[in-house]
């Protein structure tokens, strides 16, 4: 029988969900300041949309203005849509990391670590991505079109993260525009560096199939249930070779939960015969978790 751990409390996870978010907030204003700011980038979502207005505003009216002022107002819409749609502890956690990032980043020391672009949008992409993904796992984003994947992530269950990178191109066009194109290219290899990061790190609306071939299909089904809380579906074969009856699971499984899956299946038979491959869409009754 499967042993389970005493769970979390909800009072200890939300704890644990302050910290993260916490350091989130303090990585994003210090990416912000150290690597974007330096190299004049760009950043993907609502982030680029807020730098676009600042600098505009600075280079052709004189107006210079917080990034705060900016970026807290243009993310109302999107945690209304995190409170209606999402849910009420992942929009208040979202919006302390909109709010302590903005103010963080007015307030924090700008540090130059380099001035090589190259440098600063392969890096700054990657504490990007890294920055949201810990965001993501402490049941929070960090605002703007974050909410806007996180919906259709949840909602529809599908992957928005490479339709929000399209959606960037327009905001990278009017910087190119206005500032020359060689820093909105450069915020290219940024916004991709980002989302290739966020798929590496989070892939909890992810799926994967599971065909498992073993003498011990009712174990392992145990161990599928208590789990991921998903079913499986049980056929019976032939092996070709020997001649004897086999039985395969099928079942579909979140992407972040195959490897503490796997390690528990093969304790109950190192011998299981298991293949894995990509989901590309589902159709029927699901299992997702949900994100409150």
């Amino acid at each position: 029988m499967l042993k389970r751990k005493k769970p979390e409390t909800q009072l200890q996870a939300d704890v644990r969900h302050i910290l993260m978010c916490t350091l989130g907030a303090f990585i994003i204003a210090f990416n912000l300041n150290t690597f974007v700011n330096t190299g004049g980038l760009f950043p993907g979502g609502f982030a680029g949309v807020a730098l676009l207005i600042i600098r505009g505003l600075a280079k052709y009216a004189g107006i210079h203005l917080s990034y705060s002022i900016i970026y807290i107002p243009i993310n109302l819409i999107p945690v209304w849509i995190g409170w209606k749609y999402i849910g009420k502890r992942f929009t208040l956690f979202s919006l302390y990391v909109i709010v302590l990032s903005s103010l963080l980043t007015d307030f924090m020391p700008k540090i130059t670590v380099t001035y090589d672009v190259f440098l600063i949008a392969l890096f700054g992409g990657i504490v990007n991505g890294t920055v949201i993904s810990i965001c993501l796992y402490a049941n929070a984003c960090t605002g703007g079109t974050d909410f806007i994947s996180m919906y259709f992530s949840a909602q529809k269950g599908v992957d928005a993260w490479n339709y929000i990178f399209a959606g960037n191109v327009v905001v990278l066009t009017l910087a190119g525009l206005m500032f020359g194109w060689d820093k909105p290219l450069y915020s290219i290899v940024y916004q991709f560096c980002t989302t290739q990061v966020i798929h590496t790190f989070f892939r909890r609306y992810n799926s994967q199939t599971l065909m498992i071939i073993s003498e011990k299909s009712e174990e392992i089904y145990e161990v599928i249930r208590l789990l991921t809380h998903h079913d499986g579906t049980l056929f019976k074969g032939i092996g070709m070779y020997q001649k004897k009856e086999r039985r395969m699971i099928l079942s579909v499984v979140s992407s972040d939960e195959v490897s503490r899956l796997l390690a528990r299946i093969q304790e109950i038979d190192p011998n299981a015969f298991i293949n894995i491959w990509k989901t590309e869409q589902l159709v029927g009754n699901f299992h997702r978790r949900d994100i409150d």
